[in-house]
């Protein structure tokens, strides 16, 4: 009998413990993450987005001792994944890696979104910088740099121009590059990078702004030529190449990014772990050179600036979209 009132005094005093430990504000709680993280990719496996998102992230759970699990989720602009996200749980569980379409653009393009970039997203950082060219069919326009591409212009107006579709960076940077001009040019539209190039370097169509993960090689290999890089400065893959800025249309600047964000709500201390765990992954030496050679340059910054940033770009593309009338639904 002893031991059995034993026992029952032991049982009763490991209930009282752990009720006690629950109800004491600041008891300890397990650490996050607790378990695998979903990383919502809203664009289809084998792009830009895609290889950036599967370097990064496996670095990062090999940082952070869980794993990330890459959910791609493409359609409609970015939309279909973006909302995904936006009324995930927030609780560090499901994040995005969103583009400037899915956090700046889509809001002026489309009257019905099914999320609202401002108000359902905490941003944790700025991820990715993509440098955009101009380019030309060296055979279809016979020019050695913006500024003669744009006496070019004056004498050859409304040329066709590619996208690899409406309302992406490259559609926006070659609308602004019309504004800022004064140039006549006409979209034609693409469904992707792909066929845009392949009717490029065909001569079906002689120019178009292209980032430098999808027409570097191309214009390394002579195929197509670079007249100037739309940042504004000379990037590290092709140092020699002025910007569009200092050589002929002073200002301009142009160029896709990426930005990790959560749903609002997301508490602000898994948000800054995130933000740590993003900067150590990119930091690496082996992913920082995975990511240059494939032609995207890695950036991080701080919540406060990446969602400064958002706000910025979005009332930027905005005017340019009110002012070249740019619908897509």
């Amino acid at each position: 009998m002893r031991t059995i009132n034993l026992t029952r005094r032991a049982a009763l005093a490991a209930v009282t413990a752990t009720v006690a430990g629950a109800a004491i504000p600041g008891a300890a709680q397990p650490a996050y993450p607790r378990r695998p993280i979903r990383l919502i990719v809203p664009f289809p496996a084998g792009g830009g987005t895609d290889f950036f998102a599967r370097t990064v992230s496996a670095k990062m759970a090999d940082q952070m001792g869980q794993s990330i699990m890459v959910d791609n989720r493409p359609g409609a602009a970015s939309a279909i994944g973006a909302h995904a996200a936006a009324t995930a749980a927030p609780d560090g569980y499901t994040i995005l890696l969103g583009d400037m379409s899915t956090l700046a653009i889509n809001p002026s393009l489309y009257k019905k979104l099914p999320y609202d970039p401002q108000k359902d997203f905490t941003p944790i950082t700025l991820t990715a910088r993509f440098a955009l060219l101009l380019v030309v069919n060296p055979a279809q326009i016979k020019v050695d740099n913006t500024r003669d591409f744009l006496q070019y212009l004056k004498a050859h107006p409304g040329l066709n121009y590619a996208t690899v579709s409406a309302g992406t960076a490259h559609h926006l940077a070659m609308e602004l590059f019309k504004q800022q001009a004064g140039a006549q040019l006409n979209a034609v539209h693409y469904k992707g990078a792909a066929p845009a190039i392949q009717d490029l370097v065909a001569g079906q169509v002689p120019v178009m702004f292209l980032d430098l993960a999808a027409g570097g090689a191309y214009v390394k290999a002579g195929r197509l030529k670079a007249l100037g890089v739309a940042s504004a400065k000379p990037i590290p893959g092709m140092p020699e190449l002025p910007t569009i800025a200092s050589s002929g249309l002073p200002g301009f600047e142009a160029g896709a990014w990426q930005a990790l964000v959560a749903p609002t709500g997301t508490p602000a201390e898994i948000v800054a772990r995130l933000n740590a765990e993003f900067a150590k992954a990119v930091a690496d030496p082996g992913v920082r050179q995975a990511l240059m050679n494939g032609g995207i340059e890695p950036v991080t910054s701080t919540p406060e600036e990446a969602a400064s940033h958002i706000r910025t770009e979005t009332a930027k593309w905005s005017e340019v979209i009110k002012r070249a009338d740019i619908t897509v639904d």
